[in-house]
């Protein structure tokens, strides 16, 4: 048994269909998809094609998890009016092709294909988002590329097999690989467990003229879940970065949220991976110039996100000394700091 879908606008890219239905051939008939015919709906012109139900199944798991329905639709073809199902292209979808972001849509689909026949659609589409800024991380990963001077040059890994057990706000894999060693040995294979998470900013207000920084305070499920009998950290601003959205417009939104800051000038402390043992979490680092006058720290927060986030104003040198006290814990405040410590004269000059 097969069915006829029209599908239109990004839908129809031939790219997004070979990551949906990736053994279909558009010369001719394939895996169930026959060759693919040019049709005419109210919506304009689009692809008409022919799946069978194993086909259709995965275009259905895709479409679902975008949040589509399925519509009856008659279009116009060369050979005469067919019966088809349709569904309107999400703005999640169309949106991101229209500003050039094809990039983010199928790095987004291959997330959600993996998971077909493992996790239902309709829960794919509760975490979305997520799978965006997933996504989205990884297309920075690859486009960026850090200087190898000193360490190898990257190498080749071979993937045997990739388990993902469990994918929500975060995600876990588990990977079979093997790698070249150092001899030039291939290694045996091994089993790696990696929990995937989004890239994220920190930033640091500083007054070079008051010579102080503003530090924000919140309740965090890391130290909670380690046992730490006081889960209440002193941080530097962060947030995860939005797809589509630069490090820097995402360290500015951040201030908004968590201090009503607006920032003046961001100087870049550094990017790395904080635990590159076990998490993909990517960190961009900055210290911000701006005014901190008296009064300015506040308590904010996304209340959709239940953030509850206090600000603390500091004067430098009583925040490097809780460092030194041990009551800032927190990596990218520390690292922050003390990159301040040595760029100080500087901005107060």
């Amino acid at each position: 048994m097969t069915q006829p879908v029209f599908l239109w606008g990004p839908l129809a890219q031939p790219a997004l269909l070979d990551v949906v239905l990736p053994a279909r051939d558009a010369g001719g008939p394939d895996a169930g998809a026959e060759r693919g015919l040019c049709a005419v709906s109210d919506a304009g012109q689009g692809l008409l094609l022919t799946l069978d139900a194993a086909a259709f199944a995965r275009l259905d798991h895709y479409v679902q998890s975008l949040g589509l329905i399925w519509a009856p639709l008659t279009v116009q073809t060369d050979a005469g009016p067919w019966d088809s199902l349709t569904c309107t292209p999400a703005a999640a979808l169309r949106d991101p092709w229209a500003a050039g972001d094809n990039a983010l849509i199928l790095a987004t689909a291959a997330e959600i294909m993996a998971a077909f026949g493992q996790v239902a659609a309709g829960d794919l589409h509760q975490r979305l988002e997520p799978i965006r800024v997933r996504a989205s991380s990884r297309l920075r990963a690859q486009a960026e590329r850090a200087p190898a001077s000193v360490r190898r040059a990257p190498g080749p890994v071979q993937i045997h097999q990739t388990r993902r057990p469990y994918a929500r706000f975060f995600a876990v894999e588990e990977v079979d690989l093997s790698f070249d060693r150092f001899d030039g040995a291939p290694s045996p294979p091994v089993t790696r467990a990696v929990f995937v998470s989004g890239d994220a900013v920190t930033v640091l207000p500083y007054d070079p003229v008051r010579d102080r920084v503003l530090l924000v305070e919140q309740f965090r499920a890391g130290p909670f879940g380690r046992g730490d009998a006081n889960p209440w950290q002193l941080e530097a601003i962060a947030g995860r970065i939005d797809p589509g959205e630069t490090p820097e417009a995402c360290a500015r939104r951040e201030a908004m949220e968590e201090a009503g800051l607006r920032l003046d000038a961001l100087h870049r402390v550094g990017g790395y991976y904080p635990s590159p043992g076990a998490k993909t979490e990517f960190l961009y680092s900055y210290v911000a110039l701006t005014d901190l006058p008296d009064g300015c720290a506040g308590v904010f927060g996304v209340a959709e996100e239940a953030e509850d986030i206090r600000g603390h104003l500091l004067g430098f040198d009583e925040a490097v000394a809780l460092v030194e006290s041990g009551e800032v814990q927190n990596a990218p405040l520390i690292l922050t700091l003390l990159w301040l410590q040595r760029e100080r004269p500087r901005f107060r000059a």
